[in-house]
């Protein structure tokens, strides 16, 4: 029975730990930090992550789907918030979709413990990945613990350790490994807005809040013990940016200007925002995913996004459903199996990355303007009459498993053929007319 290494023991790897485990593979999974499930988790500290269609099937396939959800917050709609502190709604999908708010570190810590049911998956941690012979499938460890090195040799080597993947670097090393690195030019603050003294929340814990401003946004997501973790997307440089922002005076003048409705949610704002980092924003692509029949990039190692349409994990998750499912075709036989899964994969993982980046200026810019959301009323409205010829981008994404290679093909068709429909005559006051419908089946 081959004996797998999993480099990485964050969401992506536990839950590809626990799918190989079930396929009766002894698995070793190998962690740079101490055990997380020793560690106390601050509620409204770590980064709130969006469940959608895509991380529910994983999960389903691991059979923990129903474990997940218990901690999870089901988020309906977006609650826009203006700055003159008026709201408007955008539901994400029909009626019952929702996307699913669930703390990273809760949900990480839930994953390994779901893990270490299986006996044969072992979890290792303070082992910092040093190098990997690819020759003969060595990964070379420091044992934060003992001060020692270790080597260990693997039939099969999985790395889901995060965009600054040490198996991926040694990867790069290779002939005909191809890889590119990207900064976005805005970073993000984690700051929050505790829960009510007996609990609640102070906002409708079943939306994703927004609060669109341009160039920037700031969002919150719910927590299960009342509380929001927002999280400030800002520019790193420039006049209005983490840079020029320094002193508590400064950040108390901007966020009683610009986001004056969440300040008096939001008691211990200066304290947080001179106190938590300021985190940058980096997109990876790497082709391939693959060397040789030995080792494999799943997750941000392979496909590091921006999380603008909280698809990060749930892309990552999905690498694990794809590679199930065609391991499964394969009967179990690994020959070629994972160069045929990274060329499927990466032009998904590349079109994700376009898609997210794209969403970032939607969230920030468009959610406020009457054009855009008018343009998203035309569409719904459309594809409830004839569901069968239009499915939203936003639903193509969030709420299907079609490939986003082909998604991100059918929302450039669609955007394209909405620019003419927007140019009818009237059509902010004839938008849901017969006429409207009938332009857009004959432009199809």
């Amino acid at each position: 029975m081959k004996k797998i290494a999993i480099v990485g023991a964050g969401l992506v790897g536990s839950l590809q730990a626990i799918l190989l485990a079930k396929k009766g593979y002894n698995v070793e999974v190998f962690e740079r930090r101490p055990d997380l499930r020793k560690a106390n988790l601050i509620a409204g500290k770590s980064i709130n992550l969006a469940l959608s269609d895509r991380g529910w099937k994983a999960l389903e396939l691991a059979g923990i789907a129903e474990d997940i959800k218990a901690i999870s917050i089901p988020m309906y709609k977006r609650c826009m918030h203006a700055v003159d502190g008026t709201l408007s709604y955008q539901a994400y999908g029909k009626e019952d979709q929702a996307i699913y708010s669930v703390s990273r570190g809760g949900l990480n810590q839930k994953l390994m413990n779901l893990a270490s049911d299986y006996e044969n998956i072992n979890y290792f941690f303070n082992r910092k990945c040093q190098d990997l012979d690819l020759k003969t499938n060595t990964l070379t460890f420091d044992n934060s613990e003992s001060k020692e090195q270790e080597n260990r040799i693997f039939d099969k080597i999985f790395a889901t350790d995060g965009a600054f993947s040490a198996v991926r670097m040694r990867m790069q090393k290779s002939s005909l490994f191809d890889y590119s690195q990207k900064y976005l030019d805005h970073g993000y603050k984690e700051l929050v807005i505790p829960a009510n003294e007996d609990g609640t929340h102070k906002l409708d814990k079943n939306c994703l809040h927004i609060w669109p401003r341009g160039e920037f946004m700031m969002i919150a997501l719910a927590n299960l013990d009342g509380s929001f973790t927002c999280t400030l997307f800002f520019p790193m440089f420039g006049e209005t940016s983490f840079d020029s922002l320094k002193t508590r005076e400064q950040v108390s003048d901007f966020f009683n200007k610009i986001f004056a409705d969440a300040v008096p949610l939001m008691p211990t704002l200066l304290d947080d925002y001179f106190e938590n980092p300021t985190s940058t924003l980096i997109m990876v692509r790497c082709n391939p995913w693959n060397y040789q029949d030995d080792v494999l990039l799943l997750g941000d190692s392979a496909h590091a996004i921006v999380p603008f349409y909280g698809q990060g994990m749930n892309c990552g998750f999905e690498d694990c459903t794809v590679f199930n499912e065609m391991y499964e075709e394969a009967n179990g036989n690994w020959d070629g199996l994972l160069s045929k899964f990274s060329n499927q994969r990466v032009p998904d993982g590349n079109a994700i990355l376009d898609l997210a980046l794209n969403n970032y200026v939607e969230m920030r810019d468009l959610t406020a303007d009457p054009e855009f959301l008018l343009q998203k009323k035309i569409e719904a409205k459309f594809s409830k009459l004839h569901p069968e010829l239009w499915l939203p981008l936003y639903s193509q994404v969030t709420f299907s498993n079609i490939r986003y290679s082909d998604a991100l093909k059918n929302g450039e068709a669609q955007n394209k053929l909405m620019q003419e429909i927007l140019k009818m005559d009237d059509i902010h006051n004839n938008w849901d007319s017969e006429e409207v419908m009938e332009k857009m089946l004959s432009l199809l």
